[in-house]
């Protein structure tokens, strides 16, 4: 599934209507899937109160009153009412059709006061915001922000909110309508986008037409007058600024329903959102004949006295991908204690310096990489002076193997460094952690590194690299992740909700999760862990990062599901890795 610019998606518009797909279709498509959406999904529906519908002037509002219309349809006894703003009757059938069916419409400027408005809103289970569409950027002014002011002020208290969307309360009248809706809740397979941005609160729910009035659905920006939403409908294709900034927020739960444009016309968008199809496709293959080596072999280079951990969480994580072996390259010094708890690895044990590596182990990790099909380097290295020295000499070092059995030990050989060898071009790298904050210390560090070298940072690492600061890096995450991929050559996994993976060919897949039980120590040793077991079994970086950030992400929600989203560790993630692997590849 694409996700569009505001311009692209008016062209997809234009396209359709030019093809014979009119405006006045899409609006009533859009209309009554908003309609369609609240039925399924929101609580109002059994209880007694009314339904308000904000309608704006523009094609937005249009949708709003053809949803009113619907709502009003499929069920007659509950109060519907239409509260406009700049909107004339004119020659405007939708208008019209709501006043055939007899539903009380209140002009905003024969409302001065907002007190009629206020009355409307005290009473209501339900508020529908169809004033502003994704076209609209500028700032909130004049009646609009006295009328969404009074709005804030006179929402309903009466109504629980538990932060959670309950089940189905049936649609037969409307199958179409059901079958061509799509949430990122189904998107991802699995319930967990259910969580209001004010979950808890008693007041009215507010569902969103296309967006809450006042995001920017490029830029992902919210004017302080919005109203954030708990269920927003969009339609044919998400917004950049649904994932970006104030967007997540902002929108609650996203829900993407069909009207009736052809995917055809987005083919050309070069971002995406990952769904459970397309990365069912990516999951390798697991022939009944395989072995351990039909899996690869990878070598993990991750750990020190100060974050052993974080080389145990690497490894199993890499198993759990379905990596056939993992060798996990460490400082003497902590490979006891990680043995114990990691029986299934190999091990190359490096020298140190006071518990941390040091600059001679890049030679022995460069000799000792034939036969690895991926390499991962960073978690828990720290940042001493000496593991920045190690990561920069080990983009530009030769090879030579020896091994031995069960683990590797050795002394510094004398090969030459220089520049990047043939060794570490040969084996897909993945650098996470303490060598990005390595490059972040060095002067054009992207030019050392091998071509589509997956590089995974959190919001503030990619400030480090990027020489900016982490309020720049959340103002552009897909934008910035993009023209990075592309100026360093290498394929950008921005952590957060929402992440991003870029390409250095200009595009990008946003992974559909936003989970805080994600945000725990650990967490991203596990994902490195998992791209770097990929890898291992053949699949290209692109795709090892796509694939593992999705499967990272799901093993969250499995995790949230089970225990909640206060309390999850890093080793619950491990431990889900399997049970995701088996949700998509069934999906």
């Amino acid at each position: 599934m694409k996700i569009v610019t505001v311009a692209q998606m008016v062209g997809i518009e234009q396209a359709a209507d030019a093809a014979g797909h009119s405006y006045d279709s899409m609006m009533e498509l859009a209309g009554r899937s908003v309609a369609a959406a609240i039925r399924r999904h929101m609580e109002p529906w059994t209880s007694t109160g009314s339904v308000v519908v904000l309608v704006g002037p523009g094609n937005n509002g249009g949708d709003g009153l053809v949803a009113a219309r619907y709502l009003r349809q499929w069920d007659d006894h509950r109060p519907v009412n239409v509260y406009c703003w700049k909107r004339t009757p004119g020659d405007d059938a939708n208008y019209d059709a709501v006043q055939q069916l007899g539903l009380p419409v209140i002009h905003a400027a024969d409302d001065p006061q907002f007190a009629q408005l206020a009355g409307l809103i005290t009473g209501a289970d339900l508020i529908v915001d169809a004033l502003l569409g994704t076209g609209v950027s500028r700032p909130i002014g004049g009646t609009l922000a006295d009328l969404l002011k009074a709005v804030h002020q006179h929402i309903s208290q009466h109504a629980e909110q538990e932060g959670q969307l309950p089940a189905d309360n049936g649609l037969a009248d409307a199958p179409d309508v059901r079958s061509a809706s799509r949430s990122l809740q189904e998107i991802a397979d699995y319930d967990f986008l259910t969580r209001s941005p004010r979950a808890s609160v008693k007041r009215s729910q507010i569902v969103a037409v296309d967006c809450p009035s006042g995001l920017n659905c490029d830029t992902g920006t919210l004017d302080a007058a919005a109203l954030p939403a708990d269920l927003t409908v969009t339609f044919a294709n998400p917004k950049i600024g649904h994932f970006v900034v104030d967007g997540p927020g902002a929108c609650g739960r996203l829900e993407v329903a069909d009207i009736g444009t052809s995917p055809d016309l987005a083919r050309d968008v070069t971002v995406e959102l990952a769904t459970p199809a397309s990365m069912q496709k990516l999951l390798p293959v697991r022939p009944a004949d395989a072995h351990k080596g039909t899996f690869g072999k990878a070598l993990v280079v991750a750990g020190s006295v100060p974050y052993t951990g974080a080389a145990h969480l690497a490894c199993a994580a890499a198993y759990r991908a379905g990596a056939g072996l993992v060798t996990a390259g460490v400082v003497s010094s902590i490979h006891t204690i990680l043995a114990t708890g990691l029986a299934e690895a190999t091990w190359l044990l490096l020298p140190e310096h006071h518990g941390v590596l040091g600059p001679e182990a890049a030679r022995i990790v460069v000799e000792n990489l034939k036969g690895y099909a991926s390499l991962l380097v960073g978690p828990g290295l720290t940042q001493e002076d000496e593991t920045v020295r190690f990561v920069h000499e080990l983009l530009g070092i030769g090879q030579r193997q020896q091994s031995g059995i069960g683990f590797v030990t050795q002394q510094p050989s004398q090969t030459r460094v220089g520049t990047q060898t043939s060794a570490l071009k040969a084996v897909p790298l993945v650098l996470d952690a303490d060598a990005l904050n390595a490059l972040a210390r060095g002067d054009n560090w992207h030019e050392a590194l091998p071509a589509n070298t997956i590089l995974t940072p959190h919001p503030g690492e990619m400030a480090r690299l990027c020489r900016c600061t982490t309020a720049d890096v959340r103002a552009d995450r897909i934008g910035l992740a993009r023209s990075k991929a592309a100026e360093w050559n290498a394929v950008v996994l921005l952590k957060g909700a929402y992440t991003v993976v870029a390409s250095p060919d200009d595009h990008a897949t946003v992974l559909p999760f936003a989970n805080p039980a994600l945000a725990t120590a650990g967490s991203g040793d596990v994902l490195s862990g998992v791209i770097v077991g990929l890898l291992s079994q053949g699949l290209a970086a692109y795709d090892a990062a796509v694939l593992g950030g999705y499967l990272h992400g799901l093993a969250g929600e499995l995790a949230r599901i089970d225990l909640g989203e206060a309390g999850v560790v890093a080793g619950d993630l491990i431990a889900r890795l399997p049970l995701a692997i088996r949700q998509l590849r069934a999906a």
